[in-house]
């Protein structure tokens, strides 16, 4: 379903849960509340404000992070307490408006066109629901309020933590344009240093350049994308019914990502892919093409993808295309590290699992893919995810898996 807000009016709500890990330990446990707190040891899942307030961030290393902050106290992940408080708050958000588009576990936009009778101005609504999700989730949650999509999420960013603004129509550019140009969506620190490289700091910066002067700086995708924004051009519409484009997912590694052997990292390898392709299977997906993310350790970050000849959710086939990439980027790592690994599966088929046959031993024996991994999805319904396990798995950590949308 698509929701336009045509009106003209900021009826766009990008509603997102402030710290939200460090959050749900805060509010289980008084005595975090107003410390400073830090949730995962050897890399920081997250960080309360008050970690943050000395520089800790996000995907930092738990050694650079009690470094700036030696009081803090760092707590282990609870997945299934983050995945109950994602839901209360979506049902908060669906008690709100029919009209949710969820972004990841802890945001989404909401439109709130056509509620001013039964449910007031956006403002009104705003107000409400920040007050819902602290009562009934007992979680801050920050809200921005504009008449785009992309407007709205800037705003929650320069409202937190547990705010709420509202940017009016009319004064949408002098809102926008003092600020920082990373706050365009897209640029990222390469992007960056690629503009401030021409003296161009602020998103006023950009909007005074004429398209084709920020192609010829940027690449044309990303000189449009950033001219479009930059005047808060943005015909996005809420999308509410719609199915992920691509199941993923990564993991941490930090400092150890440096002295893991090929082994180790092709173990890290099987078990995300065996996570991607059960999940995969279970919503009825296959996809063509695997994607690996790559992070090292000066931040830096790759992507390579290869697609395959027919959509599949085959843990196998998809496992075989995953190896081939890590094998390609296997000098990369060499030389710079690896402190994260992630893949995703895109280019999905609306039609459903296919089915791939794959050679044993003997080549005049075949079998169906598809139902060797309907069996193991079928034992670890019953039994639990580790009663059937990989040989390359057995003693080793399994890492954590982290709350996600339904795919």
């Amino acid at each position: 379903m698509f929701v336009d807000s045509a009106d003209g009016l900021a009826s766009i709500l990008h509603a997102d849960l402030d710290s939200f890990y460090a959050s749900v330990e805060q509010r289980d446990d008084p005595a975090l509340r107003g410390r400073p707190v830090i949730v995962g040891g050897g890399v920081v899942l997250a960080a309360s404000y008050e970690a943050k307030a000395f520089g800790v961030r996000t995907a930092m290393s738990g050694h650079q992070a009690r470094r700036l902050c030696p009081h803090a106290i760092v707590v282990p992940p609870r997945m299934s307490a983050y995945s109950q408080a994602s839901a209360a708050v979506f049902d908060v958000f669906h008690d709100t408006t029919p009209l949710v588009e969820p972004l990841s576990v802890d945001e989404a936009f909401l439109d709130v066109s056509g509620l001013a009778r039964v449910s007031g101005t956006p403002v009104q609504i705003a107000t409400r629901l920040r007050a819902e999700v602290r009562d009934r989730v007992g979680l801050p949650i920050t809200v921005g309020i504009a008449r785009t999509k992309f407007l709205a999420k800037v705003a929650s960013q320069e409202g937190k933590p547990d705010g709420l603004l509202l940017v009016p129509p009319d004064r949408e550019l002098a809102f926008l344009h003092p600020l920082p140009v990373r706050r365009l969506w897209g640029v990222g620190a390469k992007t960056a240093e690629k503009l401030q490289a021409h003296g161009i700091e602020t998103v006023a910066d950009v909007a005074e350049l004429g398209e084709s002067t920020l192609a010829s700086m940027v690449g044309g995708a990303m000189g449009h994308q950033l001219y479009a924004l930059s005047h808060n051009i943005d015909r996005r519409r809420v999308v509410t019914g719609v199915r992920r484009r691509s199941v993923g997912a990564q993991r941490a590694l930090g400092r150890r990502g440096n002295t893991m052997t090929p082994a180790e990292v092709d173990a890290v390898v099987v078990n995300l892919v065996e996570r991607i392709t059960g999940r995969m299977r279970k919503a009825g997906r296959t996809g063509r093409t695997v994607v690996l993310r790559l992070r090292f350790n000066d931040f830096g970050r790759v992507t390579r993808s290869h697609t395959m000849p027919r959509a599949t959710a085959a843990t196998d086939a998809i496992l075989t295309a995953a190896r081939e990439l890590v094998t390609d980027a296997t000098p990369l790592i060499a030389d710079r590290g690896l402190t994260l690994i992630g893949f995703a599966v895109s280019n999905i088929d609306r039609d459903g699992a296919q089915q791939l046959e794959l050679p044993l031993e003997r080549p005049e024996v075949r079998v169906d893919a598809g139902a060797l991994d309907s069996v193991v999805d079928q034992v670890r319904n019953r039994y639990g995810r580790t009663a059937l396990t990989r040989g390359v798995l057995l003693g080793r950590d399994p890492g954590l898996e982290v709350p996600h949308l339904p795919d």
